[in-house]
């Protein structure tokens, strides 16, 4: 009696499921070229932005520096015989800076954010001390005196600079820079310093127009300064912090306290006026996550969404046996790259949540539809819409967070890499 065997078809290697997984892996990693694509053309849109930004800004205002005021006296050096200058900050220095957030510059589709600010400055001066440098009271000018304040702005002063000191009523004029950098001032005409009494006060008022940041050298003995904007999202930086500050809806207000022995430098200086704008204390006014940082995150997590979407649909295919050829992932990997896309140049025209919304929506529906000419059933295509839907989701509410960004997404993973593991347990792998 002969016993036949009934020998299985061979199976051609190119049909394994090790041969499909090497091939939808290799395809993920080409399709990174494209993402990379994508990456670059968003740096270059959100370079494209700061250039038109800076060019629009420059126009209307830089940032606001302030330094001053600095009582100048002119000496003369009793043992070279030259002619020299004292330079003595006030003994107290209070502040009132309220900055007014207005209508964006536009330019194209790019907006600026620029405002306006007033500066209210009072204080006073003790009578300067020459003793230190030896300089006979003969040997110094007194009836020559001026109040100098230095700065980055000048060309967006919105008025004229007035001080009132002691009796006297000056007028701030713009003088020429002897020294190659960017810090421009404004000196006052001569006046007699010894016409002051010993605690000379003063006051003055001015007016910039302005973006990005103001920052302010505390050059007080004691420097009290008071901040009110109605810009809810500012950045405090500088040297120094603010000793208080509240931040709503509608704007904030910061103050800050700088005394002398805060700070490393002197209340005054012979010869030469050092640079102290590192010691400066400063609000920015600058969208802290534009569009374009957004669309940046959001392409950054491209890969994982290309990688889970092909593991969805190869997992489908392992379980229904419905063969899905690479050309079909190819349309599919195009497709997650094209969300990129649509999301930048949509958002360039509207809101970030918006472009993402639509661009998400267009593709999943786009994705979902194909899906049904693949797998020949809406059952797996209606899952493969309501996982991309929480898949974008989720990089959605990343992207939005900040201090909570890496715990949510390693949940979120963790969970993700639990769902493979409990779909993909029963999987025949040796096919």
């Amino acid at each position: 009696m002969e016993t036949q065997f009934q020998q299985e078809p061979k199976v051609s290697f190119f049909q394994t499921t090790t041969a499909k997984m090497i091939m939808v892996g290799i395809l993920t990693l080409v399709l990174i070229i494209p993402l990379a694509l994508v990456q670059e053309l968003i740096v270059e849109r959100s370079q494209r932005q700061k250039e038109v930004i800076t060019e629009t800004t420059s126009k209307w205002g830089n940032s606001v520096y302030f330094y001053g005021p600095i009582l100048k006296v002119p000496y003369k050096d009793p043992m070279s015989g030259a002619n020299n200058y004292a330079y003595f900050f006030p003994e107290t220095l209070n502040n009132k800076t309220e900055v007014t957030m207005v209508k964006p510059l536009e330019r194209s589709i790019y907006k600026s954010n620029v405002f306006t600010t007033k500066m209210q400055f009072d204080g006073n001066y003790t009578t300067p001390n020459f003793a230190s440098k030896g300089i006979p009271a003969e040997n110094i000018y007194w009836n020559r005196a001026k109040i100098m304040i230095r700065t980055t702005n000048l060309k967006s002063l919105k008025d004229e600079v007035k001080m009132k000191i002691g009796n006297q009523n000056l007028a701030f004029e713009s003088v020429a820079n002897n020294v190659n950098d960017s810090i421009e001032s404004l000196e006052t005409n001569y006046f007699d310093y010894k016409t002051m009494e010993s605690k000379a006060s003063f006051n003055f008022t001015i007016s910039f127009n302005g973006s990005k940041q103001v920052k302010i050298v505390p050059i007080g003995k004691t420097t009290d300064a008071k901040m009110t904007s109605n810009w809810n999202s500012p950045n405090f930086n500088g040297n120094f912090s603010p000793i208080s500050r509240e931040i709503t809806d509608k704007g904030f207000e910061a103050n800050w306290k700088v005394l002398h022995f805060n700070r490393p430098f002197a209340q005054h200086y012979f010869e030469s006026l050092p640079e102290l704008g590192k010691y400066a204390f400063a609000a920015d006014f600058i969208t802290p996550v534009d569009e374009y940082q957004q669309n940046e995150r959001a392409s950054k997590y491209g890969f994982l969404v290309i990688g889970l979407t092909f593991l969805i649909f190869f997992l489908i295919q392992s379980i229904s046996k419905i063969n899905i050829h690479i050309f079909q992932y190819s349309m599919i990997g195009i497709a997650l790259i094209m969300f990129y896309t649509l999301l930048i140049s949509i958002t360039e025209h509207s809101t970030f949540s918006f472009a993402y919304l639509i661009a998400g929506a267009s593709v999943i529906i786009m994705i979902s539809l194909y899906s049904i000419s693949i797998l020949k059933d809406k059952k797996f295509p209606m899952f493969i819409g309501a996982a991309l839907s929480v898949l974008y989701t989720f990089i959605y509410v990343i992207i939005q967070l900040e201090d909570y960004a890496l715990l949510v997404g390693s949940i979120g993973l963790f969970l993700i890499l639990a769902a493979v593991m409990y779909f993909s347990r029963k999987i025949e792998w040796n096919k």
